[in-house]
């Protein structure tokens, strides 16, 4: 297991740098977060921050049989699930990523979709899927426009930072895909 804890020079270092996707042709979900954080930019992995709620979220919700750390996430893609970010560069806060950004992500996630054809995207962030897909009143939850053959789902975003959503209410809202697919 890769125990890798970076410090304050390594999380310096990592902004935006990138995070190489977990995906594959197929997949029965494509989990898209907004970018990686400088933890994961540093580590090289997915939702690798200590706190984030993201690994935790997808063991109790059903989709993993066993909780997996950041460095196993290569793991998801036997699963079925694959993970991937609406703008590739590592920032401190997503709040650092402008409005054309998250637009210009939105189109490279149609590309990749048209690639890998998931049967489900699932966008983990509600503020950024409504600016990126410049849908102002999307709610979270099946969304009525699909990306392609792929159905949209969007989720509440795991992040520490994200106040709004305790474990507990991450873990619900993650049961109601798991449960859908």
């Amino acid at each position: 297991m890769n125990s890798f804890r970076p410090t304050r020079a390594d999380l310096l270092a990592a902004k935006d740098k990138t995070v190489r996707d977990v995906i594959a042709p197929g997949l029965r979900i494509l989990f898209c977060g907004i970018n990686p954080g400088l933890y994961s930019g540093a580590t090289g992995h997915h939702f690798a921050r200590p706190g984030n709620r993201f690994w935790p979220t997808l063991h109790q919700a059903g989709f993993t049989p066993r909780l997996l750390a950041p460095a196993k996430e290569r793991e998801l893609l036997v699963l079925g699930y694959g993970i991937t970010s609406l703008v590739a560069r590592a920032t401190a806060v997503a709040d650092e990523l402008s409005s054309d950004e998250l637009l210009a992500g939105r189109l490279r996630l149609e590309s990749k979709i048209k690639r890998y054809q998931p049967r489900v995207v699932a966008v983990l962030g509600i503020g950024a899927y409504r600016m990126a897909f410049q849908e102002k009143t999307a709610t979270l939850g099946l969304q009525r426009k699909p990306l392609g053959t792929s159905a949209v789902w969007v989720l509440p975003n795991p992040s520490g930072l994200n106040a709004h959503y305790q474990l507990a209410a991450l873990v619900e809202r993650f049961r109601v895909l798991c449960d859908a697919i």
